[in-house]
């Protein structure tokens, strides 16, 4: 496949030869799948499709310029000839990163095809396989996958600025831009439609409900958060910001216990003993500093201690402050192990036991290498799209990632939600936590949700569903087939 240019060539260079307009390249294929209620007919969509913006000069409108060619997965149920193609749901997914296809959502939770790549403590060694996806959310809504662009196959054109995508404006207009396309083309506008986010995916997803609302007038009927992140000020250890130590504590415990260092407790004594701490006494006790006494000090250290795992002396040492990176390292130190941010529950070595922060993510590791070679086989094979560019899983290309808009404060869409929420009340919003994700504390999710300037008459809109699993919940196959379940009846449900 070729990589296309700009439309032609500029009035400076009369002389040049033209490049051809790039034009979308989609490969449509039929399937079958097996699922609870029988066997379901669908046909999927794969390839890129051309994205243009609106160009004028001095005033004079100039066309509608090639941008970047977005690679896509979408996959409908077979209807029969002539049925109203709006009466079915459409779920538009996505994941993070910022810099992250959409595989893992893809071929891990929601497509008819997943991919087995084993579990913490019983991974599968390659090569690794695809099986059909009875749970898949096809057997209740049609899917559309998007790669963001310079993640997949997703690109700027030749002669484009891959930076003008690599931001929380030019990503949220360039997705959203994708589904008008998408929605319009397909004759879509009287569909249900949601949005399904992971990680860095939620905020989009949240500033996609209010671009969405605002620009196009597309309403949507409701949002999927999976490892939810809206307020970025929540999760981001920096000198000033006292806010994420509190709310990354039940995490902490969390995993404290699943590595065995609570004994025999059940893991929800455990979180509502760390929940308690987190909600009053240590951020009051943070926001004292030097006026805590000492003898206040001395207790919330004992505390501290017996819920996360770590030593009193650790604790005294860190002053309180227990950081994320550190606490992977010093949880299991002396087994000589570490922890993953992604999935507390896997575990890992470095070179030696004496280090602050890990020179890796044990979790991410772990899984990265199937899910690469899965959708690597899946696209070119079973989907017959085929491409020599290199299939972006997860880039660092993206980086560094504008946030200009939020220039002098903390990246947040809890007020665009809000917004949404406000103006559109039949918005619902689903947040689906791991309880050892430490890439995205439920505890914020929670707090974020709580914080949502919505009239109490809408809070029965958002329903908060949590799984003994990390970041990537679907890891974990008992937390697979109950967060299939709870997806399957939001959408339904709506």
């Amino acid at each position: 496949m070729t990589e296309n240019g700009p439309a032609s060539a500029t009035a400076s260079n009369s002389d040049a030869p033209s490049r051809p307009d790039p034009t979308d390249d989609l490969v449509t294929t039929r399937h079958t799948l097996r699922t609870a209620g029988g066997e379901l007919a669908y046909t999927a969509t794969a390839g890129r499709i051309v994205l243009r913006r609106e160009e004028h000069t001095d005033g004079v409108f100039d066309g509608h310029r090639p941008k970047a060619e977005v690679f896509v997965v979408a996959y409908t149920a077979d209807r029969p000839s002539g049925a109203d193609p709006g009466e079915r749901p459409l779920t538009v997914a996505f994941n993070g990163g910022p810099g992250s296809s959409s595989v893992w959502l893809h071929l891990g939770l929601l497509g008819p095809r997943r991919v087995l790549s084993g579990d913490a403590g019983a991974l599968v060694p390659p090569p690794y396989q695809l099986v059909d996806n009875a749970e898949s959310l096809l057997a209740q809504s049609d899917l559309l996958f998007v790669d963001p662009v310079s993640t997949g196959y997703s690109r700027a054109v030749t002669g484009g600025k891959p930076a003008d995508f690599h931001g929380f404006s030019g990503d949220v207009d360039a997705v959203a831009e994708v589904i008008r396309l998408w929605v319009t083309r397909e004759q879509r506008w009287l569909s249900p439609i949601y949005l399904a986010g992971e990680s860095y995916g939620t905020l989009r997803a949240a500033a996609l409900a209010g671009r969405l609302q605002d620009r196009h007038g597309l309403y949507l009927s409701g949002l999927m958060l999976i490892s939810t992140v809206l307020d970025m000020g929540c999760i981001r250890f920096h000198e000033g910001n006292l806010q994420p130590y509190p709310l990354f504590l039940p995490t902490y415990a969390a995993l404290a216990h699943y590595h065995g260092l609570h004994g025999v407790r059940p893991l929800r004594e455990v979180l509502d003993e760390a929940e308690a701490l987190a909600e009053r006494d240590y951020p009051w006790a943070l926001a004292r500093g030097a006026r805590l006494s000492a003898e206040d000090a001395n207790l919330l250290v004992g505390r501290l201690a017996s819920v996360t795992g770590l030593s009193e002396e650790y604790v005294r040492r860190v002053r309180l402050r227990i950081e994320h990176q550190r606490f992977f390292r010093e949880l299991l130190r002396p087994r000589g192990l570490t922890v993953g941010r992604l999935d507390g529950r896997f575990t890992g070595w470095e070179s030696d036991d004496a280090g602050e922060r890990n020179s890796y993510d044990p979790s991410a590791a772990a899984i990265g290498g199937a899910y690469s070679a899965a959708l690597n086989s899946h696209v070119r094979g079973a989907l017959g799209y085929a491409s020599d560019l290199p299939y972006e899983i997860v880039t660092d290309r993206v980086h560094p990632w504008s946030y200009q808009e939020f220039e002098g404060r903390e990246v947040t869409v809890v007020g665009t939600l809000g917004a949404a929420m406000r103006a559109n009340p039949h918005l619902r919003v689903q947040v689906g936590c791991g309880y050892y994700d430490c890439g995205t504390p439920y505890y914020a999710a929670e707090h974020t949700m709580a914080a949502l300037a919505i009239p109490d008459e809408l809070r029965d809109n958002i329903e908060i569903c949590h799984y003994e699993s990390g970041h990537m919940t679907y890891v974990h196959e008992p937390s697979r087939l109950a967060q299939s379940a709870d997806l399957a009846a939001f959408v339904t449900a709506g």
